[in-house]
């Protein structure tokens, strides 16, 4: 099992990077590059919920997403090709005093195969970077989408 910490400082607010997160309609691929449109499915969507089968590359998983408390969003596997059920996300949120937020996110995978298991240990190992960058794309694109200035950015002005 594989579990990686991701940390990113952005001019989002929560509730914008949880509306980015939480947008399961068209173009959700532009947010996430790990959901293309041909394997997204919405099997349920409440106010604080959602069912949601995602993937890409040959990799799918049905996760269960959760955000009744607004500083926190947790993703459980429900069902995948590779991962396990003791997979999944969970982001949590911090308001910081200027202005800014903190997004942490911790990634479990555990895997539950041959492929899995050897996906989950790149992933905790050399292959990092990969969720680094798409945590960081996911970001960025957000921001875009909501006309916020990076905060490195906005420093250098």
């Amino acid at each position: 099992m594989s579990t990686i910490h991701l940390h990113r400082t952005t001019t989002l607010t929560p509730e914008q990077y949880l509306a980015g997160l939480t947008d399961f309609g068209p173009g959700r691929s532009k947010l996430f590059g790990n959901s293309a449109e041909e394997y997204l499915k919405v099997h349920l969507r409440g106010h604080f919920q959602a069912d949601v089968t995602e993937g890409s590359a040959g990799i799918w998983e049905r996760l269960h997403y959760s955000w009744s408390d607004p500083n926190r969003v947790v993703l459980t596997t429900l069902d995948s090709n590779v991962w396990g059920r003791g997979s999944g996300h969970t982001y949590t949120f911090t308001r910081r005093p200027n202005g800014t937020t903190d997004i942490d996110v911790v990634v479990v995978r555990d895997g539950k195969n041959l492929k899995g298991w050897i996906l989950g240990f790149v992933l905790g190992t050399i292959g990092r970077g990969v969720l680094e960058r798409a945590f960081e794309n996911s970001v960025k694109a957000i921001e875009i989408r909501n006309g916020a200035l990076n905060h490195r950015d906005r420093i250098a002005a």
